[in-house]
């Protein structure tokens, strides 16, 4: 193989290389939720979304990747005053997505920069027509006015904004202390107001709770004393029952003169053992001369055999 056979291989060679090489680096893989826009010549050619491009090389280039999640624009407090002449810091954040790549490219230098002034100079405005106590007080007016002149501002630059939220309200250092004491004093007060309503509460509950008791030791004794003359309602009723059973099977013996006799003596004995200072003696009983030897013959008379 002669030398200017083999100049002509490796030259070969080479230049399969290069267009090789050339091929690769023009290989554009775009990753999710990006879109890259492209100049051919330096102009706008296209939009190239998520998957494999091949781009023209030396005559098409990615002029800028553009990321289509939403985002978060945190700036940092701008100062403004109110319609009362107080100036004061607040703190926004935006949260805004690129809607349109294109004009987002090339529809302003410097979008979020952008963004950033068109917040501030839009801040000042709604501010300056409101005081600062309703400033403080009407956080969520704010962030609406403020989200819908954002979004239809930024309509040209193919962005939306979602939402803007003010984070912090800071007013000067006397009127901040100034509020200070005037919410401490506002939790004092809440304080004192839910301790009296506490002890209000205690005092009624253990009333409530003395008047439970006082029923429940009322009834205790109602039902006590109910127990109790019960009980001696049913013991005068045995006693007379058992009296009038004794009576009964008196009756039903036929006693003779002498039995009978006995008996009012009995009674006779139980009415003189009694606190009576007078005892009235009845006229079968009155002659006692004839009722002894009876009783006395009743008692020694023997038992008949049988």
């Amino acid at each position: 193989m002669s030398i200017g056979s083999v100049v002509l291989f490796f030259l070969i060679l080479a230049l399969i290389l290069l267009v090789v090489l050339i091929v690769v680096t023009n290989i554009v893989i775009v990753p999710q939720s990006t879109v890259y826009v492209i100049e051919r010549l330096g102009v706008y050619s296209a939009t190239w979304e998520a998957g494999l491009h091949i781009k023209i090389p030396f005559i098409e280039r990615v002029a800028k990747k553009v990321s289509l999640k939403e985002q978060v624009g945190d700036f940092p407090p701008q100062p403004v005053i109110t319609r009362d002449n107080v100036t004061i810091q607040i703190d926004t954040v935006v949260f805004f997505q690129v809607m349109d790549a294109k004009l987002y490219t090339y529809g302003v230098n410097q979008p979020i920069a952008a963004l950033e002034s068109l917040c501030a100079t839009t801040l000042r405005n709604i501010i300056g027509e409101m005081e600062l106590d309703h400033t403080l007080s009407s956080r969520d007016v704010i962030n609406s006015k403020i989200t819908a002149i954002l979004d239809e501002a930024t309509d040209k630059w193919g962005i939306k904004v979602n939402r803007v939220e003010v984070k912090n309200i800071m007013p000067p250092a006397e009127i901040q202390d100034a509020m200070e004491k005037q919410m401490k004093a506002e939790r004092e007060k809440r304080a004192v107001i839910l301790k009296a309503e506490g002890e209000k509460q205690a005092a009624i509950t253990a009333a409530e709770g003395e008047k439970e008791a006082a029923i429940l030791r009322a009834d205790a004794i109602k039902q006590q004393r109910i127990l109790e003359a019960e009980g001696e309602a049913q013991a005068i009723l045995a006693v007379q029952q058992a009296e009038a059973d004794a009576i009964r099977l008196l009756n039903e013996s036929n006693p003779d003169g002498k039995v009978i006799a006995l008996r009012s003596l009995d009674a006779l004995a139980k009415v003189a053992n009694g606190k009576a200072t007078k005892i009235i003696i009845p006229s079968e009983l009155q002659n006692l001369g004839a009722v002894v030897p009876s009783i006395a013959e009743l008692l020694t008379d023997p038992k008949p055999t049988e």
